[in-house]
Formats: structure tokens, C-alpha cells, sequence
């Protein structure tokens, strides 16, 4: 029987505006906001699974083919500015078209009021800033238009950082730490309290941004490297680091970063996922692990075919002795805090 009181989830990553903009079309704000059969997430199947909101990111595609070395090839600026602006676009547009149903939150007061209201509070997030130059004037344009959370990279090099390649079994340690636009970047995202996520940075480029930032550290969707040495995920010195910074994980739902082996197997079981929870909250504690679903951006276990099954994981954790407060922090507290402390409101 399902709960008729439901744990409300803010989530750390989703990919939703990715799928809606593949599928192009003058419908795209339409079909998130009516729902359709595709995909993880739309705003009828939110609401039944009790995602209340999240980080909804803006990701320019590497569609060309890989290189020599299996690594993804960096979109030009020109081919990111128009992904990205359009992307950002369909995402205000929704906000427009909903009449309600989704708010683009500027700070953790318009989180909290979307929840009351049963808004879809989004959070307009970039992973990978190819679209910004170096001057970092678009930054400063895209904080106007709402822009509270980016990645500095996804996994692929640009002038900022490197990016993490998929490697496994391989440590996060591939490759140098931020440039010196990088560094400028971190230094304006702290100012203009832009959360930097660090879930497709390497080892090196973390450590620098570790010493740098003024703000929790967070890694908005990776998993525990100790279980499933994937080069995405967190070791434990990181870890640590997060924790003694205030920051936090979101757990990421991607079999591939779940699995100790690496195989993208949808059959894995949701316990999988609680492994990497009670990983987190015994290594740095309950206050620093959340959601980061990869909704519409990764393989998922069957057992959850999409957001309106979020539910059986939250039923998963209690299941594993979670009580309702550790729940709550987990669900969505740990994200508001972070968020909190981060832009100040």
C-alpha cells in the first residue's frame, strides 16, 4: 500500500531539459509539463513520486565520435552558446507555460515556498561551461537570468578544468587541476554564491577548488569510490573533505556507479543504492549525504522505471533502519542547508 504521506524529495541532478531538447519541437514545454510515456521525469510523474524539485541541469552533448583515447570531444563555444541558451530558454519557457506548476528558485526561501504550493521548485544548473568565455561576462549574464549551480566541467577538458573521463576500474586522478580561468571562475562563482558542483571534475582539479572556494563542497551526483572504483566516483579522502566543509553527496541512481563491478545492470537491486547511503553516513555522517538522482541522464535499476517510483527508495532507506528525521535530511533537508549556506538565503 503506498504511503499516503510521502517523504518529499529534492533531487541534486536530473538531465529532463537534455531529453525534452532532443526531441525539439514547439511542444517540449508542453510535454514536460502534461507528461508523456518517455524518459524519467515530467511534472504528472513528479508529483506522483513526490520529487518536489531538484537541480534541473543544462548539458551540451558531445555528438561526435569519440577520440583515440575513449575521451568525449569538447563542443566548440559557438555550438555550447546555442545548446546552452537554448536549453536555459526551454526551461524558462516551462516555468511560463505552467502556470504555477514550476518555479525557477533563485534562493532557498522560493525553494521552500514551491513545496508548500506544490510547485516544482527547479533550480537552473549548468554541467559544463563551455558557453562561457573566458572573460566570464556571460556568467554574470546567466546569474541574472537565475543561473545558481554549475559544474565547471563535465567529463571532457575545456578552458576552465578537466573533466573526469568514464573510466573503470581507475581513480579520479586523471589529468592536471584548474587553469588559471578556472581559478577565476571559482572566485566569481564564490562572489556571486553560485554553488560549484564537483561530480565530473578529476582529483586534481577538486583539491584545487577544495582550496580556493569559500562554499561547502558538493558533488551533486557521485557515488562511493570504495564500493565501485569507477573514476566518477568520491574516495574517501574526498569524502572527508566534503564533510569537513559542511557540504554533501547526492547519490547517484546510475547502475554504473552503483554496481562494485561496473556493469551498467539494470537488475541491480535498490539495495545497492542503500550501500552507498549507509557508505556516506557512517564515513562523514547523515548531514552530508541527499538525492542526486541522473534522472533522464543515465541507466537505472528496473526496480525504479522512473521518478513517480521514487518512493521505494526512500522505502528502501527506512527499511534499513533510517528513521523520519534522517529520512527528511536525506530526502530534502541536506539539500536546502548546503544551498542555504551556500547563496546566503
Amino acid at each position: 500500500m503506498a504511503n499516503p504521506n510521502p517523504v518529499p524529495v529534492f533531487d541534486g541532478h536530473n538531465d529532463v531539459l537534455l531529453r525534452l531538447w532532443r526531441g525539439r519541437g514547439p511542444d517540449a514545454a508542453s510535454r514536460f509539463i502534461e507528461g508523456e510515456d518517455k524518459g524519467h521525469i515530467d511534472l504528472p510523474r513528479a508529483r506522483k513520486g513526490a520529487l518536489a524539485g531538484g537541480l534541473c541541469a543544462v548539458y551540451v552533448p558531445s555528438e561526435r565520435v569519440l577520440d583515440s583515447d575513449g575521451n568525449w570531444p569538447t563542443p566548440t563555444r559557438e555550438e555550447a552558446l546555442e545548446v546552452t541558451t537554448a536549453m536555459a530558454g526551454l526551461l524558462a519557457r516551462i516555468e511560463h507555460e505552467a502556470h504555477g506548476g514550476l518555479k525557477i528558485c533563485r534562493s532557498t526561501a522560493d525553494i521552500r515556498a514551491a513545496m508548500v504550493q506544490g510547485s516544482f521548485a527547479s533550480v537552473f544548473h549548468i554541467e559544463g561551461v563551455e558557453a562561457i568565455g573566458a572573460d566570464l561576462d556571460l556568467l554574470y549574464l546567466l546569474h541574472a537570468a537565475g543561473l545558481r549551480s554549475l559544474g565547471p566541467v563535465w567529463s571532457r577538458p575545456n578552458i576552465f578544468a578537466f573533466g573526469v573521463p568514464f573510466r573503470f576500474p581507475s581513480t579520479p586522478d586523471i589529468g592536471p587541476g584548474l587553469s588559471a580561468h578556472g581559478k577565476a571562475l571559482i572566485r566569481a562563482c564564490n562572489e556571486l554564491r553560485i554553488m560549484v558542483d564537483l561530480s565530473h571534475i578529476n582529483e586534481a582539479g577538486f583539491w584545487d577548488i577544495a582550496k580556493l572556494s569559500t562554499a561547502p563542497l558538493v558533488a551533486s551526483h557521485s557515488n562511493v569510490h570504495a564500493i565501485c572504483p569507477h573514476s566518477r566516483n568520491l574516495t574517501d579522502r574526498q569524502l572527508d573533505a566534503i564533510r569537513d566543509t559542511g557540504g554533501l553527496v547526492g547519490i547517484n541512481l546510475g547502475v554504473a556507479f552503483l554496481n562494485p563491478t561496473g556493469e551498467r545492470d539494470a537488475s541491480l537491486p535498490l539495495s545497492a543504492f542503500v550501500r552507498h547511503v549507509d557508505y556516506v553516513v557512517e564515513r562523514i555522517g547523515v548531514d552530508h549525504v541527499a538525492f542526486g538522482s541522473d534522472f533522464d541522464g543515465t541507466t537505472i535499476s528496473n526496480e525504479i522505471r522512473d521518478v513517480a517510483d521514487l518512493p521505494k527508495l526512500v522505502e528502501a532507506l527506512r527499511a534499513a533502519g533510517y528513521d523520519g528525521e534522517a529520512l527528511a535530511k536525506i530526502a530534502h533537508l541536506n539539500w536546502i542547508r548546503v544551498l542555504e549556506q551556500t547563496w546566503g538565503a
